[in-house]
């Protein structure tokens, strides 16, 4: 049986060598985009400071885990206890916590005087920015088995190559399915001095832990550089790939170097029938945000402080949880037992990539930045006040309605690409309320 090499994974496991204060949103979370919306998609999350990285690869290979084998270029031979088993739920709580939400607030009275939270909050959108291996056969290829562990379910290999082609060589005989084209990839990690972490599944292991499902790989290192290759895993995939990188950081944002950073558009009114859409909107969205970067923008769908959010798609991760994740230089911290408020110093960035050979000819090399403005995804859902009270706000607000519905059709259009007649057609705008108001003789008697 011969194993594939997990693309995404793959490549996005290749691994890496890497180098104030926000008002509160308030509103009512009511809806959020999850990474199951998009097909072929991975998640890394990756926890650094200084030199020191924890990477944590979520598997989501879908097949026989006979066939399932992850290659990925580090930077230095790793020990058995840099290599780790981490839990998909704390992966999964991450990426709830993070992911791009749907949020709802509601018109109060006009004629009651006084201002409204909505007016205040409107201006944040004008603020926001396997047997041992043969080893003589390896020694005649130029490839050497630095270090082999079983980890969990997994066997790991630590390799080290002279050539390209002969470690090419070697995991084609050793039952690794090497794409045609990845010979100059592997050569341009070679070059850089890098080693490779090859794990696949230990069935005997895998049905002695009672397991049916491929757990995390995590992994520790030092290395000054801050990169994420991915150039392996675009050299067989079948179309574009989606990838999404937590970057759990001390000091701020994260950012590419190579590539444009690209903040979604956000805080934007929409029609109340995308409630029941909502994942249709954003994956249109997103379609729409990555045609307008000519297919080579990263994504930021969320940028903020792990203390805190507003509004929460999801309660922020606990101590034990970010520990969990390679969160490192906490230290001291105490126990609150729901694990809110519990994160010290932890800024977290969600970025977002479609990639393909063509237009990320590169891997992806980052930068953490000193900024720790809030930024998050959030579209909002606005509904109106449907009172009879009577006054000249009243009267001016009813005027102004149609307009706002209207404007609210034109930025669901642009943002998704969505044809505005049917837009308008599903709003119903033709039956709506002209907003004249009563006619002057129905106001002076009451009926």
């Amino acid at each position: 049986m011969r194993r594939v090499l997990v693309p995404l994974l793959t490549f996005v496991t290749s691994l890496l060598l890497w180098s104030d204060n926000a008002s509160a949103f308030c509103g009512f979370y009511v809806g959020k985009a999850d990474t199951k919306l998009f097909n072929k998609a991975s998640e890394v999350a990756i926890v650094r400071h200084d030199n020191k990285t924890v990477i944590t690869i979520a598997n989501d290979f879908k097949g026989d885990v006979k066939e399932f084998a992850l290659v990925v270029p580090v930077p230095t031979v790793l020990e058995k206890e840099q290599i780790h088993i981490g839990e998909a739920a704390v992966l999964k709580h991450l990426a709830d916590y993070s992911a791009p939400r749907l949020v709802e607030y509601f018109d109060h009275n006009p004629c009651v005087r006084y201002e409204m939270l909505e007016q205040k909050f409107g201006a944040l959108k004008d603020m926001a920015p396997a047997s041992a291996p043969a080893r003589g056969r390896g020694r005649a290829l130029g490839v050497t088995v630095e270090a082999q562990y079983t980890v969990g379910e997994y066997d790991i290999l630590i390799l080290s190559a002279i050539e390209s082609a002969g470690l090419e060589t070697w995991l084609s005989e050793n039952g690794y399915r090497i794409p045609n084209g990845a010979s100059s990839i592997l050569h341009s990690y070679l070059k850089q001095g890098m080693k490779f972490f090859v794990a696949k599944v230990n069935l005997g292991e895998q049905a002695k832990l009672g397991l049916t499902h491929l757990r995390p790989l995590q992994i520790a290192f030092e290395s000054p550089k801050f990169m994420l290759p991915i150039r392996l895993g675009t050299v067989n995939a079948d179309g574009a790939q989606e990838l999404f990188i937590y970057f759990l950081t001390k000091q701020g944002r994260v950012e590419t170097t190579n590539y444009r950073t690209v903040r979604l558009p956000e805080a934007q009114e929409i029609p109340l029938y995308v409630k029941d859409k909502f994942g249709d909107f954003y994956r249109d969205l997103f379609t729409q945000q990555v045609k307008r970067e000519s297919e080579r923008g990263v994504f930021m769908e969320y940028a903020w402080d792990m203390n805190w959010c507003d509004p929460c798609a999801a309660n922020p991760l606990s101590a034990e949880e970010l520990r969990g994740l390679g969160v490192f230089w906490q230290e001291n911290v105490g126990r609150t037992g729901k694990g809110i408020g519990q994160a010290q110093n932890v800024f977290l960035t969600r970025l977002h990539v479609r990639y393909d050979a063509a237009h990320f000819p590169e891997d992806l090399m980052f930068q953490e930045t000193s900024d720790r403005g809030n930024f998050q995804a959030r579209y909002i859902l606005r509904h109106p006040w449907t009172g009879q009270d009577e006054c000249p706000a009243a009267t001016s607000y009813r005027q102004q309605l149609r307009e706002r519905y209207e404007r609210e059709a034109q930025t669901l259009a642009t943002l998704t690409g969505w044809n505005i007649g049917e837009i308008r057609k599903a709003m119903n705008i033709a039956s709506l309320p002209t907003g004249e108001g009563k006619k002057w003789y129905q106001q002076l008697w009451a009926n």
